[in-house]
């Protein structure tokens, strides 16, 4: 029978295993990938998501396990990114049938985006931060002292103020229909400010170590720290916060648009009748084929058996809720999205605003020029990356999006 992954073979390193069956990956992802495989510190093999795409350093759309050691550039710096999705008591005939104050509801609720000079729309003003905001925040606060007293330079970061927003670029949250037509609310979203400087931080510092005492690294940005190092321990502790903060973040947002739905919506609703909360760019320590592992899932899904996940598409195509199958070769992982097909300077170039508007026809969204580096084509098809995981997850919900906020 023939596997469902397809295997590279690494000269100096450790097989690459991809799930990739009719999905194009390009060359510079598979170099990427095979500089990952060649480090001394992965374990067993490299496993590669069909949604697989070039990263900075690391391959976005992969999973790296490593002993005894954690690469910075792997998990990146929009550390803890992922994704929440929770089902409503709404079906679609509760909807409004003109969608966009609904839409603008939520846009209100939940500061996103960025400006070029003045008041950052994608933050709360400092003396208007929302209650149970600061209540959230007070909760990681303490922890947060310590890092700062560690590391003076993460005070200045923003934390408090990015507490429960969207951030901007692939950021999004949407209204969606399932199969059934119940309605959904679905966001994408991490660290935010708070967990871009910790890993800028920590790259940086990754790489000076790198300097002395990694000479043959294949790329600088897969610098690492090995256990026992000098910032390995804080690493630890910083990261781990982070991936507190963001899914905490994705929490306090989930409630903000439930808040503004109440109010562009006449029929009284509950939500969370089921809901997933899920990272898909982070580390932790797992067990794998008998060691213990850091594994690094760089843009990808914890698929374990029975596990609940969220796949995104674009934003005119369907997304799914799936449940893991638990598949050891993949360390029980799958993809994390569509995956993007090109980068974002190219889909501007290529794309026109009647090509996104067409492709974006019949859901609520933006549709102007900001957003063409995000429109649907400039992704894989999600259909087939979902066809090349049928070993690894299988779709429980199919979600279809009426709404799309951007940041």
């Amino acid at each position: 029978m023939e596997p469902e992954y397809i295997e590279h073979r690494v000269a100096g390193g450790v097989p690459i295993r991809l799930w990739s069956r009719g999905v194009p990956v390009e060359d510079e992802a598979r170099r990427q990938l095979g500089n990952a495989a060649r480090l001394p510190i992965v374990f067993s093999h490299v496993a590669a998501m069909p949604d697989v795409h070039v990263g900075i350093g690391a391959t976005v759309g992969a999973v790296i396990p490593t002993l005894a050691a954690i690469i910075p550039a792997a998990v990146g710096v929009d550390i803890g990114c992922g994704m929440m999705a929770a089902k409503t008591t709404l079906r679609a005939g509760d909807l409004p049938v003109d969608l966009g104050p609904l839409r603008s509801a939520i846009e209100r609720a939940v500061p996103h985006g960025r400006a070029p000079k003045g008041r950052d729309p994608g933050a709360w003003s400092p003396d208007a931060v929302p209650a149970a905001i600061d209540r959230a925040w007070s909760q990681l606060e303490p922890e947060f002292a310590e890092l700062v007293r560690d590391h003076p330079r993460l005070a200045k970061a923003n934390h408090r103020v990015h507490l429960g927003t969207l951030g901007t670029g692939n950021h999004f949250i949407e209204v969606c229909l399932d199969e059934s037509d119940a309605v959904w609310f679905m966001l994408h979203s991490g660290s935010r400010g708070v967990g871009n400087a910790i890993g800028t931080m920590f790259i940086a510092l990754a790489r000076e170590d790198a300097m002395r005492q990694q000479a043959n690294l294949p790329d600088r940005d897969l610098a690492y720290f090995e256990e026992g190092s000098a910032h390995f321990a804080d690493y630890v502790r910083a990261v781990g916060w982070a991936q507190r903060f963001a899914e905490r973040n994705r929490e306090l947002m989930m409630q903000r648009v439930f808040d503004a739905a109440r109010r562009a919506i006449a029929r009284p609703f509950a939500g969370h009748v089921e809901a997933v909360n899920c990272h898909h760019n982070y580390v932790q320590r797992e067990r794998h084929f008998g060691a213990d592992v850091w594994v690094t899932r760089k843009g990808a899904l914890s698929a374990r058996a029975g596990q609940l996940g969220i796949i995104p598409g674009s934003m005119g195509a369907r997304s799914y809720i799936v449940r893991g199958k638990g598949n050891a070769d993949s360390f029980e992982s799958c993809s994390h999205g569509a995956g993007r097909a090109m980068s974002r300077t190219e889909a501007k170039r290529r794309f026109t605003l009647a090509d996104h508007r067409a492709a974006t026809a019949g859901v609520e969204c933006r549709q102007d020029k900001g957003v063409i580096d995000e429109t649907p084509a400039a992704y894989k098809d999600i259909d087939a990356v979902m066809a090349a995981q049928a070993s690894l997850v299988e779709v429980v919900h199919t979600l279809k999006q009426v709404v799309c906020v951007k940041g």
